[in-house]
């Protein structure tokens, strides 16, 4: 037989702007056909909405729109075959579905059989189940058409294989985490091994409100080795050849890219998260409060990385208790990035505070409530600024801060989104030092002096928190892992440390919940990914 050219369209879609979308699908066919002569086109996981509309799918006028847009996209697609994915309602239900397009017409359709329900996602509240093969000819060669978690279990790649199929298009919208494309690929070799068929894997590459897609999609042989791999988080067309091999289909090796290391993919993820957040949602630019601490040269870094300096505005704030080396490395900070900046004192407001709450507080002096209105007229201050330029406020909270309920409600939490949600502090060392290793730009003072909230003299967080390494090691666990305050401690961890940490978490839940979104990057982040009740009672001890 002739070979069969697959092209894996690896590209972006904005979540049900399907006219956008349809475009996108229209101009990567077209480039496809001009470059490559391509048999199939294969795009991701509902291609035309996005992943994930969620309940915008129960509305009516939506699926009338998704019909309309779709029956318009087809009768455009011509001289190949197309796979797509789709939201396809039918007599009140709902599938996960894929067509496959031939010169105008649909001639074959699949709904999605294995609907996730862990973690971030919750397809069975919007989906219906599937139940049926779908399988059609190309060059005389039969296709099976699977989508995502189909390919992740026993059950629609093995019916797909006795139904005649030999070869797998899968369509997929698999969220990122750090070291996420090494479990895809283990995962998806063992059914490529079950079936002894190859398996063309087309995912997204995207940045959707706090999930990130990487792209990394993939064609591998039957003995589960890649022999196709498109660039992690990149926007890319990949030319994939299956040929016949003993009268087999097989996929003919190409040179793979360079795997990312786990900071560089982290790093990358979270500018793809910034800059899907802010453009998809028409942001002008991004505010962000720098205080010559690493959380927020890390943020202001990603947002210049992401966005472009002349996106990027910050605000230093200063008050009595800050010191004149962190103004001094904010300041220098912006001039290595090119970010423009304003420094307004919050002295004379936060004064002014104190005095207006003495006759019914008394003295504050630097007590808790008193280091809580310096963020709170910093988070004002930000917002003003944010309402006044329509420009999106970064927070520059970190992960284990949050875990820990170190933050401020409506001060260091208030904003639109939370960049640094997901990144434990350990971690926000190493993506400071691996982005000076590109280029020196964070003040390596920022990096190596003893974090401080700033808010009382002389203050360090580990006067209220554990040593970071050790934290972020428990956080981890509890929080990704799922083990108790037993499973910890054997672990070797102080039993009287690991019942305080496990107990801030619970007791902080309710400060979460009024966190913005930000993006993921761990196997469990806060808000989708873990849904804890606000109410409770604490019971670690």
């Amino acid at each position: 037989m002739s070979t069969i050219t697959i092209i894996i369209a690896q590209t972006d879609f904005i979540l049900c702007d399907i006219a956008h979308n349809s475009q996108m699908v229209l101009e990567n066919v077209e480039k496809a056909k001009a470059a490559h002569n391509a048999d199939i086109i294969l795009f991701p996981e509902l291609t035309l909405t996005g992943y994930l509309p969620e309940d915008r799918l129960m509305r009516q006028d939506e699926q009338a729109e998704v019909k309309k847009g779709l029956d318009a996209l087809v009768s455009q697609l011509h001289g190949t075959d197309v796979v797509l994915g789709y939201p396809e309602a039918e007599d009140g239900v709902v599938y996960n579905a894929a067509c496959v397009v031939r010169d105008g017409k649909i001639i074959a359709n699949y709904r999605k059989q294995l609907r996730p329900n862990y973690r971030v996602f919750d397809e069975k509240r919007f989906f219906g189940k599937g139940s049926e093969p779908c399988i059609f000819d190309c060059k005389g060669r039969k296709f099976g058409v699977v989508i995502c978690e189909d390919a992740w279990h026993e059950g629609p790649a093995e019916q797909s294989k006795a139904a005649g199929t030999e070869c797998l298009l899968s369509l997929n919208a698999s969220p990122f985490y750090i070291n996420k494309a090494a479990l895809r690929e283990t995962v998806l070799a063992k059914r490529a091994r079950a079936t002894h068929l190859p398996l063309i894997y087309a995912h997204w590459n995207a940045g959707q409100d706090e999930i990130i897609f990487d792209g990394g999609s993939f064609a591998m042989n039957p003995n589960g080795e890649i022999a196709v791999q498109s660039p992690f988080l990149e926007n890319t067309l990949t030319v994939v050849e299956v040929e016949s091999k003993n009268d087999r289909l097989a996929i003919k090796p190409q040179a793979l890219p360079e795997v990312l290391s786990e900071t560089e993919s982290a790093y990358r993820a979270l500018i793809q998260g910034i800059k899907g957040y802010t453009s998809k949602n028409g942001f002008p630019g991004v505010l962000i409060g720098l205080s010559g601490g690493i959380d927020s040269a890390l943020t202001l870094t990603l947002a210049a990385d992401a966005l472009g300096a002349e996106n990027v505005h910050a605000l230093m704030m200063p008050s009595q208790y800050n010191s004149d080396i962190s103004l001094e490395d904010a300041i220098q900070l912006t001039k290595n990035l090119g970010v423009s900046y304003d420094i307004i004192s919050i002295q004379e407001t936060y004064d002014l505070f104190l005095k207006t709450l003495k006759p019914t507080l008394g003295e504050l002096n630097t007590d808790v409530t008193a280091q809580n209105i310096q963020a709170r007229i910093r988070g004002s201050l930000l917002m003003a600024h944010s309402n006044k330029t329509g420009k999106l406020v970064l927070t520059t909270g970190n992960k284990s801060e949050l875990a820990m309920g170190y933050a401020t409600l409506y001060g260091d939490m208030a904003g639109g989104y939370a960049v640094l949600k997901d990144v434990y502090k350990t971690l926000v060392y190493a993506l400071s030092r691996y982005r000076n290793e590109v280029s020196p730009v964070i003040p390596e003072r920022i990096i190596t002096r003893a974090p401080s909230a700033e808010l009382a003299p002389d203050q360090v967080d580990e006067d209220s928190l554990p040593p970071y390494d050790i934290l972020d090691q428990i956080l981890a666990r509890y929080i990704e892992q799922d083990q108790g305050a037993a499973e910890i401690t054997a672990a070797g961890f102080d039993r009287e440390m690991v019942i305080s940490v496990l107990n801030s978490v619970d007791r902080n839940e309710y400060k979460r919940y009024q966190a913005p979104p930000g993006i993921k990057i761990t196997p469990r982040s806060f808000g989708k990914d873990r849904r804890y009740p606000l109410t409770k009672q604490i019971w670690h001890g």
